[in-house]
């Protein structure tokens, strides 16, 4: 009995002097610990031609939380009431290039060439519970648009767009031309009619003497005249083809060629794509008749193949000025999920529903018109699980987990530039 009783007095002890320990390694927040920012400049103008200059450095005090901790910062950009974070991981400043800040304040709503005040401040996160906000501070801004408005108030509407009589609630935009009054569009339309129409109304529109304008399924272009009111339509698409492209070199079996999106926004044509090592070409209308490769000089259209190395491109055309570029980025975006017709990716799934990129922004990427049924959806990178977005807790705030989603179709966005989401029903 003795014995038992020696033991739990040793174990009795043991237990005190391993929490007296315990005690001595608890660790206590420092509840002033605090970080302030601090700016290079106070009054940033930003230029087109100066592109990869240095422009403004963001710095930052380390919080003294009265012991080492391993803290991730936030740069956080406000212009009234839109904000933008900048994740920097645990560096205490960060220079922005020309070109990087100009993106960010232009995501911001700034107007170009327009001094405007942006405010900054820091916040460092300890952990998902606890984190610190600077102080604020200011710097005027003066943004530069790189970008050309060939907006119009005209539109094409009709049950071509959709293939049923919703299409004649739904406008797609026509684009000036360096035509005065000459105005175009590139669509796919289906079988059905359209007419032209301008501001979305029906105050103003043209068809055929009048009447409704028919087609037939395909992908077009379509140019109106408004001095004339002459409407054509002309069977037209760009395309990108080659053994270093999904598609490979076309022959009578092989499917149509990777489609380029026209982007208003430069008067290119543009595709977001995964090449392999190897060679393409351009080509109109999935057709050898009219087609594009190398000069010989880089970045020049020419006759024959282009070389290219494996990866991610956004690949520009200019066919007005006959010019090309291949601009490499690391990740091209996707969505999943048992609410998609992909379904949760295997062994067996095929690619991932791919987005594009909203030419206006390249922080945004999106995939319009996509049909959803109830269940979840999540965004991944390069068709695997790698890297990775879903829900936060906080609709339109992306996170981790399954985002829910109800039946229905849907222009999807997913911005990285602030790590937000939206779903906008149709």
């Amino acid at each position: 009995m003795k014995k038992i009783i020696n033991n739990i007095l040793i174990l009795f002890s043991a237990t005190i002097f391993m929490v007296a320990c315990n005690k001595e390694e608890l660790t206590v927040l420092n509840p002033t610990a605090s970080t302030t920012v601090s700016l290079s400049a106070s009054d940033v103008v930003l230029a087109k031609d100066n592109a990869g200059q240095d422009v403004l450095t963001v710095s930052w005090t380390e919080p003294d939380y009265g012991f080492e901790a391993g803290t991730n910062f936030k740069i956080i950009f406000t212009s009234g009431d839109k904000s933008i974070p900048v994740s920097v991981g645990g560096e205490l400043s960060k220079v922005f290039e020309n070109v990087q800040l100009n993106k960010i304040l232009l995501n911001l709503g700034l107007e170009g060439d327009t001094a405007t005040e942006v405010t900054i401040q820091v916040e460092a996160v300890l952990s998902a519970y606890h984190s610190i906000t600077s102080n604020t501070t200011s710097f005027l801004a003066t943004a530069y648009t790189d970008k050309l408005d060939l907006s119009t108030p005209w539109s094409v509407v009709g049950s071509a767009i959709t293939g049923d009589d919703t299409g004649w609630g739904m406008d797609l935009p026509l684009y000036s031309t360096s035509t005065p009054n000459v105005f175009v569009a590139y669509v796919t339309l289906f079988d059905g009619k359209y007419k032209i129409r301008k501001d979305k109304d029906w105050a103003e529109s043209y068809g055929i003497d009048g009447g409704d304008i028919v087609i037939t399924a395909g992908t077009y272009k379509i140019t109106f005249n408004f001095d004339t009111k002459a409407i054509t339509s002309e069977a037209f698409s760009w395309g990108i083809v080659g053994d270093a492209t999904p598609i490979g070199w076309p022959n009578d079996t092989t499917p149509p060629d990777e489609k380029l999106t026209y982007d208003s926004y430069s008067d290119t044509w543009k595709v977001v794509i995964a090449l392999k090592d190897g060679a393409i070409k351009f080509r109109q209308n999935n057709d050898w008749s009219v087609n594009y490769g190398y000069s010989g000089v880089e970045g020049i259209l020419g006759g024959d193949d282009i070389p290219v190395t494996a990866g991610n491109y956004i690949v520009s055309v200019d066919f007005n000025k006959l010019e090309y570029s291949l601009e490499k980025i690391d990740h091209i975006w996707g969505i999943v999920g048992d609410a998609t017709p992909i379904g949760w990716p295997g062994d067996t799934t095929p690619p991932d529903a791919t987005l594009t990129i909203d030419f206006s922004t390249s922080d945004v990427w999106v995939i319009r018109n996509f049909t959803l049924t109830d269940g979840n959806i999540k965004f991944r990178a390069d068709n695997d699980w790698g890297v990775n977005y879903g829900y936060s807790g906080v609709e339109g705030i992306l996170g981790g987990d399954d985002i829910p989603v109800t039946a229905g179709t849907y222009d999807i966005y997913l911005n990285l530039g602030d790590l937000t989401y939206e779903l906008i029903k149709l």
